[in-house]
């Protein structure tokens, strides 16, 4: 877990960054409503999560950097019998400084009379402003409150998108952030083991996901996304979810899913024969694909571009293509052309932390960001026959395979993180013949 020791180190890390004349404010995620009075699974905004561990909604987080009375300030909910009574015990205000670590922390419901004379006399304002229209509403209220302060108080003149500063954070895993993205990666291998093991012909897509789910759960782990489990050329869509269909003996099932803990994701994907035996035409561009992600996980070192995985995944994918007369022009023409996209039209891989696509810019002044230790990316190429592709002879249509790992940057290289799971085309038949 994350200690309150190393969550106060980001704040300050964030409030150097921001500068002393500066503000920093952060909301926690709200409540949301999936029908009537029933509400979703609450997940924090990893933001807030990030900077403050606190699972609670209705919080505010104030970052007010050399502030001589405390520079980390929570508002959140008062503890209040009769809401605990219905919904469970709340943290409140001394627990927020007592065992979270904050300087001080006021009730949520004062936030609009404290927290304008805290801002008073601070030049920026770091926030997501346009992302929740709520709080960009309080936002505003809080400026129009300073100005009428003692006759008109010094209002920000500007408003900083905090993302530029606090993403960049993000994208560098400390060592108790890798244990627990290991952690969620552990607990994934065990779901899509589970989930091999119920993958038989005449059962369902759904059945699939129920196991990987419950696997999940048996762990104390949420799942990171709603699974893909997708049967035959199903797995031709990039973000199938239906996860209703029928699995056949013959086909191939793909199945993405990851693992969430303490609001850390993992993301797997693994294709294999529904039947435990792969066609010959299976088998050969599984091993098209399963070639260009070692090729591409070799990339994944400190000073390599972010996107040599990419390229690396491309030139074995576009060659095997070529071998195999899917593509009928040569692999310097089918790249340059991007011919090859009718096949592989996604990127290989993205960040990954506690969003499973997360945040962090893959460019830097036009240029794709070096690797360097501490970031975690993931390596999922693949190839896509649309089941529609009249231009290839039939055996080949509606096949989709793609093959995933998280793999964490080293100062000596990489480190595989979702190893346990098999992907050599004999191991996932040995996993298969055990059922």
């Amino acid at each position: 877990m994350i200690t309150p020791a190393e969550f106060a180190r980001r704040r300050r890390q964030l409030m150097h960054m921001a500068g002393e004349d500066a503000v920093v404010l952060v909301a926690a995620a709200p409540e949301r409503l999936r029908n009537a009075d029933a509400a979703w699974p609450y997940r924090q905004d990893s933001d807030f999560q990030y900077l403050a561990g606190f699972p609670e909604p209705d919080a505010v987080l104030a970052l007010l950097p050399g502030r001589k009375h405390g520079e980390a300030v929570l508002f959140c909910r008062e503890r209040d019998a009769e809401h605990e009574r219905w919904h469970g015990e709340s943290i409140g205000t001394e627990r927020a400084v007592g065992e979270y670590g904050m300087d001080d922390a006021f009730p949520i419901d004062d936030i609009d009379d404290i927290l304008p004379g805290m801002i008073e006399g601070r030049a920026r304002v770091y926030c997501h402003f346009g992302s929740e229209p709520q709080f960009d509403a309080q936002l505003l209220a809080w400026m129009r409150r300073l100005r009428q302060l003692r006759g008109g108080g010094v209002v920000p003149k500007e408003f900083v998108a905090l993302g530029h500063l606090l993403h960049d954070l993000r994208l560098f895993k400390s060592p108790a952030e890798l244990k627990l993205m290991r952690a969620a990666a552990d607990v994934a291998a065990d779901a899509h083991l589970a989930a091999m093991r119920v993958a038989l012909p005449g059962r369902h897509e759904f059945e699939v996901e129920a196991e990987l789910q419950r696997a999940m759960r048996l762990r104390g782990a949420v799942a990171a996304f709603p699974p893909i489990v997708a049967a035959g050329a199903n797995a031709c869509t990039m973000h199938y979810t239906a996860n209703r269909a029928p699995l056949r003996d013959g086909e191939l099932l793909l199945v993405d899913a990851g693992a969430e803990v303490d609001c850390y994701a993992s993301d797997i994907s693994r294709t294999y024969p529904v039947g435990g035996r792969w066609s010959r035409e299976q088998r050969a561009l599984y091993d098209i694909v399963l070639t260009a992600q070692l090729a591409a996980i070799d990339e994944v070192m400190p000073g390599r571009p972010f996107n040599a995985a990419h390229l690396a995944a491309v030139r074995v994918i576009t060659e095997g293509l070529c071998a195999l007369g899917l593509l009928r022009e040569d692999p310097e023409t089918a790249i340059a052309t991007g011919s090859y996209r009718r096949f592989f039209p996604a990127k290989t891989g993205h960040w990954l932390g506690m969003d499973v696509h997360d945040v962090g810019d893959y460019r830097i002044d036009g240029e794709p960001r070096e690797l360097e230790p501490g970031m975690v990316v993931t390596v999922e190429p693949g190839i896509y026959v649309p089941p529609g592709d009249r231009d290839v002879p039939e055996r080949w249509r509606g096949i989709g395979i793609r093959i995933e790992d998280d793999v964490a940057v080293t100062r000596r290289g990489h480190e595989v993180l979702t190893a346990a799971v098999p992907k050599e085309p004999e191991a996932l038949e040995a996993v298969l013949a055990a059922r």
